[in-house]
């Protein structure tokens, strides 16, 4: 739990079970420094949430990263906490547990109304928030996604489907990241990019790993956000980053430029041409804003309110 992340493979250190009053929550810890605490979104778990710190830092070796599996994903079973205030107040016991006074909390997708509360629930255990691409109020869910996750439930029943399906998607990365990133140039740039395209082809091959145990808290998403109440963002003390792509067809635009007017202290990285994956198709625009909020220091480095809306023609350098 104290090796250096950026020794460990991509995919991240091996889980432990911790010990919560409602039961064994899993995560995956590694390093010494200012704490991450990452929450993945849909079809995640732990190894998703590693992915993310890996990609917003360009280095973790000063940082303790904090990768969760949220209740129904991976080793955490769903009856820890299905609501996304549950899930918050789940992370202050980990951190409790884990001796971790505060964190950067840093969410993608799914993973947002989670972080938003845990923020507003926890100001004083959370010293920054960055969102990526987030859902920050009522989702109802694209049907192409729904109709993809019906077909996943079914895969997941077939013995040994998704270690074949596992192995074309590795052999063939171009299908996956197609479907993500529609357009060709800005895919074939981003499966280009020395770091951007293999931690986006990781993130495609983990779906495939136990499947099965990544679909109960995706099911659980959709229906909770679906009947999501407005999420407590203008309690928020802590600094805010807000990344989202203008041409996101998963969780609209909107989400972002609602929660940053919510925010007291929210800088909102707004990307014209990007999608619901622009964490990697404009890694390096959308790490160079990250970092500064991932320091020990980041509470102080920014006492005021914070508008910056002149990010729009940021790209990837």
């Amino acid at each position: 739990m104290t090796a250096n992340p950026d020794a460990l493979p991509l995919a991240g250190p091996a889980p432990v079970s911790v010990q919560t009053s409602r039961g064994i929550f899993q995560c995956a810890v590694a390093g010494e420094g200012p704490a991450i605490l990452a929450i993945h979104g849909g079809m995640g778990g732990h190894d998703q949430s590693w992915l993310l710190a890996r990609a917003l830092a360009s280095t973790l070796g000063d940082k303790r990263v904090v990768a969760v599996s949220r209740p129904g994903y991976l080793g955490s079973r769903l009856e820890l906490g299905a609501s996304p205030d549950e899930q918050a107040d789940l992370y202050r016991e980990l951190l409790d547990a884990l001796g971790i006074s505060n964190v950067a909390v840093v969410a993608v997708s799914a993973g947002g109304p989670s972080a938003l509360q845990f923020a507003a629930r926890h100001p004083s255990r959370c010293r920054s928030l960055v969102l990526v691409s987030a859902c920050t109020g009522r989702l109802q869910t694209p049907p192409d996604i729904a109709g993809r996750l019906r077909m996943m439930r079914h895969l997941a029943r077939l013995p040994g489907l998704p270690r074949l399906l596992k192995w074309r998607a590795e052999r063939n990365p171009q299908s996956g990241a197609r479907r993500a990133i529609p357009d060709d140039a800005l895919r074939e740039r981003t499966l280009r990019h020395p770091e951007a395209g293999l931690l986006l082809r990781t993130l495609q091959s983990s779906v495939l790993e136990h499947l099965h145990a990544r679909i109960p808290g995706t099911v659980n998403d959709i229906a909770q956000f679906a009947a999501l109440e407005q999420l407590p963002a203008g309690t928020v003390s802590a600094p805010a980053l807000v990344v989202h792509g203008r041409a996101d067809d998963v969780v609209a635009f909107s989400h972002a430029e609602n929660v940053c007017r919510a925010i007291p202290q929210a800088k909102l990285l707004a990307l014209p041409d990007g999608g619901h994956v622009s964490l990697f198709t404009h890694l390096d625009a959308v790490r160079k804003a990250a970092e500064p909020f991932l320091d020990a220091s980041a509470a102080a480095s920014h006492p005021h309110r914070i508008r910056d809306l002149h990010e729009g023609n940021a790209a990837q350098s």
